[in-house]
């Protein structure tokens, strides 16, 4: 089920700009929310990165001041346009995120921005995979996304975003342990942080196979 505020987001830029400046509040602002990746990680300016699941390129923004090799892909057309008149300074690449274009050991670092919950259980499985296989050894994979609150007092915020902007896939990435699926995938986690009230994780995982 989805709901007209859901269509409203992916149709109007301003409208998905302006949601996602309230929802950032919770961890500091919009500014934050898309440095939360950085928080230690190494940076090598060399080091080739993917934006997965790019959107309007609100997180490749970030990235950009940081390395000089990045790449955004997504698989809406219209997300490539924006994020291509936005963030310029990106390579992109429009294709699904469970069939990537690119070749075995292609990136140093992956990370995907509020982008899995809108993944089925299997779609989710091949993602991970997928990352797996573009990564160099010792690759990194960051995935930010949401989580089941630690603090009670978060869940009617999060409840009541994921039922006006959310479809059930969201409802069940807040039951999937996406430890588990990173080791089974080859991964180990290496830093796993929650923020606003535990409604938002940040996961480090590096490639050790």
């Amino acid at each position: 089920m989805t709901t007209i505020f859901r269509d409203w987001s992916y149709r109007y830029q301003w409208f998905y700009d302006m949601v996602s400046a309230l929802a950032a509040i919770a961890v500091g602002g919009e500014k934050r929310f898309h440095r939360l990746f950085l928080e230690d990680l190494p940076i090598n300016p060399k080091a080739k990165v993917l934006d997965l699941c790019c959107g309007a390129g609100q997180a490749t923004h970030e990235m950009v001041k940081h390395f000089h090799h990045v790449t955004g892909l997504d698989a809406s057309p219209i997300a490539i346009q924006r994020a291509k008149r936005n963030v310029p300074q990106a390579q992109y690449v429009e294709a699904f995120a469970e069939k990537m274009p690119f070749s075995d050991h292609a990136f140093d670092l992956v990370v995907t921005n509020t982008a899995m919950h809108e993944m089925e259980s299997e779609q989710l499985r091949q993602i991970i995979q997928e990352v797996h296989r573009i990564l160099l050894p010792e690759g990194q994979f960051i995935i930010i996304d949401f989580h089941r609150p630690t603090n009670p007092l978060f869940w009617l915020p999060i409840a009541t975003f994921l039922w006006l902007f959310e479809t059930e896939t969201a409802w069940q990435l807040l039951q999937t342990d996406l430890h588990q699926l990173l080791s089974q995938s080859g991964f180990q986690v290496t830093s796993s942080r929650l923020y606003a009230g535990g409604s938002l994780q940040v996961l480090r995982a590096t490639k050790q196979s």
